[in-house]
C-alpha cells in the first residue's frame, strides 16, 4: 500500500468502555489503510489495563478522566466520573494536541464519542476539524435527537410512538432511559447531551451501514450530514482488505480462544447456542437461576460466558452437571465464536457491538435486552431485519426458563427459524458489500478523508 502518512493525524478519542473503544480502534484502522496517521487516546486507567502496543501507523496515547488508579469504578457516582471526567480530560486532551504540535504530523482531526461532547470544543479551540462518532444505531441515535429538541415530550403518555424514518414503535421498544422514567439520570442527560454541539461539529459519523437502516439515516440526514461507516468489525470478517486483521486488538476481560475453538469444533454444524450478555450487565440471582434450567432443559448444546462476577449466581454444581453438554467460561473472542459453523443461534442482551456482529457474521438472534438502546436493538432485529426473537418478560422483570426455552426452539428449528438464517444470510452479505471497496461505507469513509484534508 502506498504511503501517505503525511496526508493527515486523526485523534480518535472514545467513551472509555469496551463497547465504545472498540468500533473507534476498529474505524482508525481503517482510516489507516486509507493511508492516515491515527492515534487512539484512552484513559490512563484504561491504557494500563489493556496495554496496548503502537504500530507506526496506529498509535496509543492517553488522557486523564481524574480517576488514574481506578477509573470509573473509584468514582463516586455516575455524575461525579462525567463532570470531572470532563474538566480533568478537556485539560489533558489540550496537552496531547500540544505535546504533537511541533512533530512530523500534528494532529488536524479529533473523531470523538459525543459522549464526551466537551472534545469538540477543544478541537474547535486549537482550529482542529472536529468528527462525532455516534457508536449506536441511527435510529437511537434519532430518538435521543427528538428528546434533546423537544420534539418528543416525556413522559410518553400515549402509544404507538411515531417517529420519522423509524417503525412504529411501542413504549416497550423506546430505550430504557425513555420507557423508565428516572432512571439512570446522569447517564439519559449523557445520552441527550450527545447533540449539545453535534451540530457544530464538522462531520457526524455513525456506526451503521446505509442498508441496514435506509429510512432512518434518509430521516436523520436531513437535520444533519450523517455518514454510516460501518460496520467498524475487523476485516477478516467481511471484506479481508486489511491485513493481520481478525481483532480488535484491545481486551478488558482475557480470554483463552483455544477452550472455545476446541469445544465447538467437536460440535455439529448449527447445534449451539451461544450466551453473553456483555462488558457491562450484571443479571439477577433469580435470572441466571432462569437461564442456567432453560439450558439444562434444552436438547441443545450451549457455549455461555458468565464473567467472573457473576459466578456466584450460578446454581450449585451447574457447571459439573451439564457434562459435554455445555461449556461456560468467564471470557472468549465473540468474533471468533460467532463466525464458527457450530452456532445456531445467539442469546444475547442486544448491545449495538453484538447486534452488529451477529448481523454481519449471519447468526440469528434471541433477545434478552436489559437496558439503554437494547430495547430498540432488539424491536429492530425483531421486526425490521427479522432474525430472531424477542423473549417476553414477567411482571417481575424476568424472562422465565419456558420462555427462553420457547424461543431457543423457535430460532434453532422452527419453521421460522429457517426464515431467520435466510434473512442472516442477507444482511451479511450486505454488510460485506457495505464495507468492500466501493460500497456505501467504504465511499463515506473517503468522503469522509477528503473532507477534512482539504479543509
Amino acid at each position: 500500500m502506498e504511503n501517505k502518512a503525511s496526508r493527515g493525524h486523526v485523534l480518535v478519542l472514545p467513551y472509555p468502555s469496551q463497547g465504545h473503544i472498540n468500533p473507534l480502534l476498529q474505524f482508525s484502522k481503517r482510516l489507516v489503510s486509507k493511508g492516515l496517521k491515527a492515534t487512539l487516546a484512552t484513559t490512563l486507567f484504561i491504557h494500563n489495563t489493556m496495554q496496548p502496543q503502537s504500530s507506526s501507523s496506529l498509535q496509543f496515547d492517553t488522557i486523564s478522566d481524574g480517576y488514574d488508579e481506578g477509573g470509573f469504578a473509584q468514582a463516586e457516582s455516575i455524575h461525579a466520573y462525567l463532570n470531572r471526567m470532563e474538566t480533568i480530560g478537556s485539560k489533558t486532551l489540550a496537552d496531547l494536541i500540544i505535546k504533537n504540535k511541533n512533530r512530523a504530523n500534528p494532529i488536524d482531526c479529533i473523531i470523538y464519542d459525543p459522549f464526551l461532547p466537551w472534545a469538540l470544543e477543544v478541537a474547535k479551540k486549537f482550529g482542529i476539524f472536529g468528527a462525532a462518532f455516534f457508536t449506536q444505531t441511527c435510529a437511537v441515535n434519532f430518538i435521543y435527537y427528538h428528546v434533546h429538541h423537544g420534539l418528543l415530550k416525556l413522559p410518553i403518555t400515549s402509544t404507538p410512538i411515531s417517529i420519522p424514518g423509524l417503525p412504529v414503535l411501542e413504549l416497550e421498544d423506546m430505550p430504557s432511559f425513555i420507557s423508565v422514567p428516572g432512571s439512570y439520570p446522569a447517564y439519559f442527560e449523557m445520552v441527550l447531551n450527545q447533540f449539545s454541539s453535534s451540530d457544530k461539529a464538522d462531520a457526524v459519523l455513525v456506526n451503521t451501514f446505509y442498508a441496514l437502516e435506509p429510512e432512518a439515516v434518509d430521516s436523520m440526514s436531513k437535520v444533519c450530514q450523517l455518514l454510516p461507516i460501518g460496520p467498524t468489525i475487523p476485516s477478516f470478517y467481511l471484506d479481508k482488505r486489511l491485513e493481520n486483521d481478525n481483532d480488535y486488538g484491545l481486551n478488558l476481560f482475557v480470554s483463552d480462544s483455544s477452550v472455545c475453538n476446541n469445544w465447538l469444533n467437536t460440535k455439529p454444524e448449527g447445534s449451539v447456542i451461544y450466551l453473553s450478555f456483555g462488558s457491562m450487565a450484571s443479571l439477577s440471582n433469580k435470572q441466571m437461576e432462569e437461564l442456567a434450567f432453560a439450558l439444562k432443559g434444552s436438547k441443545f448444546h450451549f457455549l455461555w460466558v458468565v464473567k467472573a462476577s457473576e459466578e456466584a449466581k450460578l446454581p450449585k454444581k451447574f457447571v459439573e452437571e451439564i457434562g459435554n453438554k455445555g461449556l461456560v467460561v468467564q471470557w472468549c473472542s465473540q468474533l471468533e465464536v460467532l463466525s464458527n459453523k457450530a452456532i445456531g443461534c445467539f442469546l444475547t442482551h442486544c448491545g449495538w457491538n453484538s447486534t452488529l456482529e451477529a448481523l454481519s457474521l449471519g447468526v440469528p438472534m434471541v433477545g434478552v435486552p436489559q437496558w439503554t438502546d437494547q430495547t430498540t436493538n432488539a424491536k429492530y432485529f425483531r421486526d425490521v431485519w427479522k432474525v430472531g426473537v424477542r423473549a417476553k418478560v414477567c411482571e417481575n422483570g424476568i424472562v422465565e426458563r419456558e420462555e427462553i426455552e420457547f424461543c431457543i426452539k423457535e430460532v434453532m428449528e422452527g419453521e421460522i427459524g429457517k426464515d431467520f438464517q435466510k434473512n442472516a444470510k442477507k444482511w451479511r452479505d450486505l454488510a460485506i458489500k457495505a464495507i468492500s471497496k466501493g460500497g456505501s461505507s467504504d465511499k463515506n469513509i473517503d468522503e469522509f478523508v477528503s473532507k477534512f484534508i482539504n479543509s
